[in-house]
């Protein structure tokens, strides 16, 4: 060994014992990658946002497989990384088996809450988003029928797609529901091709309006519903933009902004479960230039008055996570 490369491994290893304080935040993303357009590239707006707000620099990981997130989690806390952002409830119980190992880090999860005391878990409530452009649909449908298609069929996804159902309903009883869920493994998150062909089956079955809540197969949902000239409802990120005058919405959840502010207090992050509800801005339907002319004065009354409602308890929207069924079909 050199002289040089010593004195490297001393300072490196000085720089992690000495600059923990220092330490560069990082970021795994699901899979499905950061530009599915949704869910994980919401999150890497967020991680974009605070290093060009901040000057600093963050360090982040795209797996290819299932079999690769314990190893990606190590890898960034062995380095030194604080904190470290996971994006999906698929690392609940990997982290679960990771952070007792590395006390001084912390760690934020996204969609999943894990019980340690170096960990933030980070929730939506997605249900509420969801009722809103419900409302929207039932309102902007001319068949009175609308479909949804999810992504993995877990509780989490139903949790959309209820109160989604329940939106619909209240805007109109009579509505007809077409729901699917692409698969029952984390493949579904990213397969466009299935996903058209769901919703062009459920076009043919009448809908007018597809909510699309399934990562980077959502995709090709909103395209089949381009072609077919129909209305689709994006998800996660603002997809409004993806075909201009024919998504009618998006539920935005705003990912980004739990990645900006987990990056934002670093070694500070609290640990506890965080809650980002309608209320405080963590899910809304997305209003752009994009979708103004789809957007009637009728349909945005109905959906302040339903915000209103929920803010305040007058309405309440049905949680599929705390009660594994729902009250409209």
């Amino acid at each position: 060994m050199s002289l040089m490369t010593k004195f490297l491994g001393a300072a490196a290893t000085l720089a992690l014992t000495a600059g923990a304080a220092l330490a560069d935040p990082a970021i795994i993303y699901d899979l499905g990658g950061k530009y599915d357009k949704s869910f994980n590239e919401a999150a890497f707006h967020g991680a974009e946002r605070w290093a060009k707000d901040t000057g600093g620099k963050f360090k982040e990981i795209e797996m290819q497989s299932e079999a690769q997130r314990e190893q990606a989690l190590r890898r960034l806390a062995e380095a030194g990384a604080n904190p470290i952002v996971m994006t999906g409830f698929a690392f609940g119980d990997v982290l679960n088996k990771v952070a007792p190992d590395f006390p001084k880090t912390k760690f934020a999860i996204v969609d999943m809450v894990v019980d340690q005391p170096n960990v933030q878990s980070v929730v939506f409530t997605e249900e509420q988003g969801s009722y809103l452009v419900g409302i929207m649909a039932a309102m902007a449908s001319k068949t009175g029928t609308v479909g949804f298609i999810g992504g993995m069929d877990i509780p989490l996804i139903r949790k959309f797609e209820c109160g989604y159902a329940q939106g619909v309903k209240a805007a109109n009883p009579n509505a007809k529901l077409v729901m699917n869920m692409t698969g029952t493994t984390p493949t579904a998150w990213n397969d466009p091709v299935k996903g058209g062909e769901l919703a062009k089956a459920q076009i043919s079955q009448g809908a007018d309006v597809i909510y699309a809540a399934a990562g980077g197969t959502g995709v090709g949902v909103l395209q089949a519903a381009a072609d077919a000239k129909i209305l689709s409802i994006g998800v996660d990120s603002d997809q409004n933009y993806m075909h201009p005058g024919q998504v009618l919405t998006s539920m935005t959840k705003r990912v980004d902004n739990a990645v900006y502010e987990a990056f934002k207090a670093g070694a500070d992050l609290t640990p506890g479960v965080k809650v980002m509800d309608l209320k405080a801005g963590g899910v809304a339907p997305a209003m752009d230039d994009y979708n103004a002319k789809l957007v009637t004065p009728e349909m945005k009354a109905a959906v302040d008055k339903a915000t209103a409602g929920i803010e305040d308890g007058t309405i309440k929207v049905h949680d599929y996570t705390t009660d594994n069924t729902c009250p409209v079909n």
